[in-house]
């Protein structure tokens, strides 16, 4: 077993995938595809912004011979499925720059890795924009694609091309791995770059703050989910003593009797 730190964190995930052959092995494991890259951005943005938001890709790679863009998104969010999918958006608008019509001759991919799980509970979820006929089949005019990865998901119906890379990132979220288990290179070189012993000062003080926002948001959802509950118990409570001091005045109690006895107010019992 090996001590790792986590791929959950931001700053972990960007420091094992933003190596050049890693980043290359893992699209082909997903995309089948070979890519020509010797550099990979993190926090990448453009500049004039698409748009009125400043993005960052966390992990951002063009193949200028092949004419391919990947960005990997490491996404920890509520609303990941809409953010990426504006975010792969922006990558393909991005393109007209350099291009003579609205057809550049570029395949644009973005992959995002839900490390903390997702309300689908699903494996891989994919958004092709190809244009489909009323049977679901593609007639092959628009290549770009999102790809959403849930490690903690993995069954054996994923695709084996890329099971053994999820099933890793999944492992490492317990900052513990059986690496033994693992056979391909690129898997085992991120292993040994996100050893324990590997993370720097600067990368552990991120993995903390990461830690401790990740924490306080969690306990104001927590407080909120309460606070909501606490109010629907006493909304309810009251709603049942109004229906049963109706029942009362409905048998002819007198209505001192019934305030006396349910603890309404006055008013409460008139309303």
């Amino acid at each position: 077993m090996k001590k790792v730190a986590s791929l959950r964190y931001g700053v972990i995930f960007k420091k094992a995938f933003s190596q050049p052959d890693v980043f290359t092995a893992f699209v082909k494991a997903v995309l089948g595809i070979d890519l020509e890259i010797d550099h990979v951005e993190t926090e990448k943005s453009f500049n004039p912004l698409i748009g009125k938001v400043d993005l960052r890709f966390d992990l951002f790679a063009e193949d200028v011979k092949n004419r391919i863009i990947v960005d990997i998104q490491h996404a920890r969010y509520e609303d990941h499925y809409d953010r990426f999918f504006h975010y792969h958006c922006a990558a393909v608008l991005d393109l007209i720059d350099s291009s003579k019509c609205y057809r550049p001759d570029v395949r644009v991919f973005t992959i995002v890795v839900l490390t903390s799980g997702d309300r689908h509970k699903k494996d891989v979820l994919t958004i092709d924009c190809d244009p489909k006929d009323l049977d679901g089949n593609g007639v092959g005019e628009i290549a770009h694609k999102v790809i959403y990865l849930c490690p903690k998901y993995a069954n054996d119906k994923t695709p084996e091309a890329y099971r053994e890379w999820m099933d890793a990132i999944q492992d490492t979220l317990d900052e513990e791995v059986d690496d033994l288990s693992y056979h391909h290179a690129a898997i085992q070189k991120i292993f040994t770059t996100i050893e324990k012993d590997s993370i720097s000062p600067k990368e552990r003080a991120d993995m903390i703050e990461e830690y401790n926002r990740a924490e306080l948001a969690r306990k104001e959802a927590m407080e909120s989910w309460q606070e909501g509950l606490q109010k629907g118990l006493e909304q309810g409570k009251i709603e049942a003593t109004k229906v049963i001091a109706k029942g009362m005045l409905e048998k002819g109690l007198d209505v001192k009797i019934i305030l006396e006895l349910t603890g309404l107010t006055l008013a409460e019992f008139e309303k």
